[in-house]
């Protein structure tokens, strides 16, 4: 197929993810914890589970898994986030590696989850598919993207970064994409998934201070590559512009967010 022959990216997301690994696994990466214990749940993840997160970050999913008693393997792009990830879960097999091509046999896992990272890849269909193959027959594969932005209070903090990006390609698909149902369905289907339902988790961001927000949002391999274009002072300037209707009495901040899980059958 010639959507195949897309340039891939690891290397490029490893170096923007990885760029402040220990703030985002220390900051940010948390702020989803709650998306990770519902997804959990509803997959029935247990001590008889072979799970795989691809695009697992610094590990906090595979840690959590691996406190349930799981058998816990993780694929990213950067080194740096992978480090953390094996301090967390000695247990674990973590590797680096492209989503569109994942090191690991057919048929292998019991449960695969792709938390807000599939979309990241060079050809999101292509990596889709990776994590169908390497999943058992009749296993169950969960994506998670961001929830409906109309209304989302951490949709302003996504906002505020796009002047500083650079011109994305003709055609290219936004960070809310797949947040629309019947989209988030076809994305499942194409890779030849079975959609089983897709519901939405609350996942507040909390933060007790401006310095640790700006630490935490700045973490992310989309914030590293807006200052790459810009600066990460004008970066700093755009997060705290975009915090600033969020912020307490006691000078923390609480931003309502939201993300769409869908649960597939391989």
């Amino acid at each position: 197929m010639a959507d195949e022959l897309k340039p891939r990216t690891a290397s490029i997301n490893g170096n923007l993810w990885g760029a402040h690994a220990r703030d985002w696994a220390e900051i940010q990466e948390g702020q989803c914890r709650a998306v990770y214990l519902a997804a959990f749940d509803r997959a029935g993840l247990g001590p008889t589970t072979t799970y795989l997160d691809v695009g697992c970050g610094a590990g906090m999913a595979a840690q959590i898994a691996a406190e349930r008693g799981a058998k816990v393997a993780g694929l990213d792009a950067s080194p740096s986030l992978l480090a953390i990830a094996r301090e967390r879960v000695r247990t674990a097999e973590f590797l680096v590696g492209e989503l569109e091509n994942l090191p690991f046999p057919d048929n292998t896992f019991d449960f695969v989850t792709g938390f807000n990272s599939l979309q990241y890849a060079g050809n999101p269909t292509i990596a889709l598919k990776e994590t169908k193959r390497v999943a058992k027959p009749g296993a169950l594969v969960l994506i998670m993207t961001w929830g409906e932005p109309a209304g989302m209070q951490a949709a302003a903090l996504v906002a505020a970064l796009r002047p500083l990006m650079p011109a994305p390609p003709a055609g290219a698909p936004g960070p809310f994409a797949l947040s629309d149902e019947s989209a988030l369905r076809a994305f499942a289907a194409a890779a030849g998934l079975e959609p089983i339902e897709i519901f939405d988790v609350a996942s507040p961001w909390k933060y007790e201070s401006l310095e640790v927000a700006l630490r935490g949002l700045r973490s992310s391999g989309v914030a590293a590559r807006a200052a790459a274009n810009s600066s990460e002072e004008s970066v700093n300037a755009a997060h705290e512009a975009a915090l600033q209707p969020f912020r307490n009495a006691d000078q923390g901040f609480v931003i309502q967010a939201s993300f769409r899980c869908l649960l597939a059958r391989a």
